[in-house]
């Protein structure tokens, strides 16, 4: 095997991906002697298993985004050495719910006694399986492996002496910490999850205008960090961003503050006031929020099938040693899979809506739909020609437009637009409780197992610069994640009742926000709402507060880390660059890195042996990496993506034990 007499790593960051790494290290650890010792560093001033997102210690109204069957920080790939300890997230429920362990606290304890496989856990649970699973994996130490905590921060990692740590020639590192220790190390995993990030030229003047006027501006965080008490009752309050960071928002600033949701007997949630809600006005680009999940029985629906976009498919790029790009090569594939959910799910569920027979429908579309198939017409248009004949116009797709629902309409009040937002949150709610029978949730389930395809095609073939600034990250990331990404249809439901109770009002889409330096007031406006956009501008809005509900940019070259501004003020590590298609250089969000494992380049371009990268900083060679791990699915597909947080782990723990 070649493990050495003495190995010692360091871990930056004790958070899911930390953990997968001790895990891993552990697991693979096989001393060949007496005297071969493995010690573990892990550093993190939040405590390791739920680093800092995870707390088992937040506000329960923080849910997941996935349901319990879904997460894990255990591997279940045979592939892989199997773990000393640990189960999925979904088991660990199973188990503690048949017999709870002794710590757990009575609020965990009543939340696991209402908690099924298919719905949606706190954030805080999480955390709490988190902890369990390192403190069950610290309970079987194999032989020789020690691992040590440090509750403080990584400010530095920097090459050692030689001769610093032995004199056996390796290259080793000094890991420096804020409370003034340092550590010499063989080998250091830069696992650093979310971090802190420096505010944005608009956002650094909505601040300053705050402290000059006597505001309330809260900057980007994540919500567990958030003093929420600090938002005046009664007072509007602007909230930028309708995404996941938005429903935290608005569940402690309602229900938080005493509010409670009932259900009427029509089954329509109303909601009644505490009367120290602040009056919510919510914005965001489209003007309307995330769409809700559907309610399936697992993670992807099992009713969709993809024929075109499938890993096979993608693996052949790379075979034929092709590069793909984005919009040319793989939104295509996906694209007919979305359109082929979509209308075999109306044919199945909605016959009426087919002017011919459904059978003759779906032979005709599936002809129109092969790749190649054709070279006279493009296959859209061949697409287009079928459904004229065979479907009523009103059950016509805008794939597009589903995530944009209020484009193209404008608003001659307030009061309208709210009125609109509502019908399109129990629209929405509505589709997501028919599950597989609805064609709208059935192409975001299409387009929900594709992203996990293309994961898989980013990460083991990668794709073009070109398409990947323009493409993947310019379009095609903000219109999955505002359909696949939402939250459960509950909150939908919730939000509708808000409106109605008159907790939220919207400003509508493309808000432009600002001061007003007279009134000392933020301000935000939509052209779309009030005077049209011909008149110059709309109803403008202000407020006394504003909140930013979104998190802290995921960009290492504006994260506020001290760590990670010194390897790369050092040059142990660069951001990527990659090229436009117009030959621009565009500095991506992740670092540069050689794989696998996934180690970084320096400013001179070479790869910085003996360090590794895993996680949100790879985001310039993986796509969704603030994804948690996959568990394997009872049925239907196993993706490849699923685990690959886990395996990549995997990898720089066989790297570091020199396996």
């Amino acid at each position: 095997m070649g493990i050495s007499q003495s190995i010692r790593t360091a871990v930056v960051g004790a958070g899911p991906r930390g953990t997968s790494v001790l895990e891993r290290l552990l697991a693979n650890w096989a001393p060949t002697g007496p005297h071969t010792t493995l010690h573990i560093d892990v550093i993190d001033p939040y405590p390791a298993g739920p680093g800092h997102v995870w707390q088992p210690g937040q506000s329960r109204l923080y849910l997941m985004n996935t349901q319990s069957f879904y997460p894990t920080v255990i591997p279940e790939d045979p592939d892989l050495a199997p773990p000393l300890a640990g189960h999925t997230f979904d088991r660990w429920r199973e188990l503690q719910r048949a017999g709870p362990h002794p710590s757990l606290t009575a609020e965990e304890r009543a939340e696991l006694s209402g908690l099924g496989s298919a719905d949606f856990p706190s954030r805080a649970l999480y955390g709490r399986y988190l902890r369990s699973t390192l403190e069950e994996l610290l309970s079987r130490l194999p032989a020789g492996a020690t691992v040590a905590f440090h509750d403080t921060t990584a400010t530095s990692v920097r090459h050692a002496a030689p001769g610093a740590g032995g004199d056996d020639g390796r290259v080793r590192f000094d890991v420096g910490l804020a409370d003034g220790a340092v550590l010499t190390v063989d080998s250091v995993v830069l696992a650093l999850g979310h971090l802190e990030s420096r505010l944005n030229p608009e956002q650094r003047g909505l601040q300053a205008a705050a402290e000059e006027f006597g505001l309330l501006y809260l900057p980007p965080a994540a919500p567990a960090d958030v003093d929420w008490s600090l938002v005046p009752a009664v007072k509007p309050v602007l909230v930028r961003g309708m995404g996941l960071n938005f429903f935290d928002a608005m569940g402690q600033l309602t229900e938080g503050r005493g509010g409670r949701f009932r259900s009427g007997q029509d089954g329509r949630l109303s909601y009644l006031p505490s009367g120290r809600e602040p009056l919510i006005i919510a914005a965001s680009r489209r003007g309307t929020p995330y769409r809700a999940k559907a309610s399936l029985a697992g993670y992807y629906p099992e009713a969709v099938t993809l024929r075109y976009c499938t890993e096979s498919a993608v693996a052949k790029f790379a075979e034929a040693g092709i590069r793909p790009a984005f919009d040319h090569d793989l939104w295509p594939l996906l694209h007919r899979d979305a359109l082929w959910a979509y209308y075999s799910t109306l044919a199945r569920s909605q016959p009426a809506a087919i002017l011919t027979e459904p059978k003759e429908f779906l032979r005709a579309l599936e002809q129109a739909l092969r790749p190649h198939a054709h070279s006279t017409a493009k296959w859209e248009e061949l697409v287009d020609s079928v459904l004229d004949v065979h479907v009523r116009a009103a059950h016509r797709l805008n794939l597009l437009g589903l995530a944009a629902p209020l484009a193209g309409r404008s608003f001659d009040s307030r009061a309208e637009l709210d009125a609109a937002v509502v019908d399109y949150l129990l629209d929405d709610a509505r589709r997501s409780a028919l599950g597989e029978n609805d064609p709208v949730k059935m192409t975001i389930g299409a387009l929900h197992h594709g992203r996990a395809v293309l994961k898989t095609a980013v990460a083991d073939g990668g794709i073009t610069d070109e398409s990947w600034v323009a493409g993947l990250r310019g379009w095609f990331e903000s219109f999955v994640e505002g359909l696949a990404s939402g939250p459960p249809a509950l909150r939908a439901e919730q939000l509708a009742a808000l409106v109605s109770a008159g907790v939220v009002r919207f400003v509508g889409p493309d808000p432009k926000f600002g001061v007003d330096r007279k009134a000392g007031t933020f301000t935000a406006v939509s052209p779309w709402v009030g005077n049209g956009p011909d008149d110059g501008g709309g109803d403008v809005v202000t407020a006394v507060a504003m909140v930013e509900a979104l998190a802290p940019a995921n960009k290492v070259a504006v994260n506020d880390s001290p760590l990670l501004e010194q390897l790369l003020a050092e040059g142990l590590l660069r951001p990527r660059i990659m090229m436009t298609v117009e030959g621009a250089p565009v500095p991506t969000s992740g670092l540069d890195v050689a794989p696998h494992p996934y180690r970084p380049l320096g400013a001179n371009g070479s790869v910085t042996e003996g360090l590794y990268v895993l996680g949100l900083q790879l985001s310039a060679v993986q796509w969704g990496t603030a994804i948690a791990a996959e568990a394997r699915p009872k049925s239907g597909p196993v993706y490849r993506s699923g685990q690959r947080t886990l395996r990549d782990a995997d990898e720089i723990a066989r790297a570091i034990l020199g396996q």
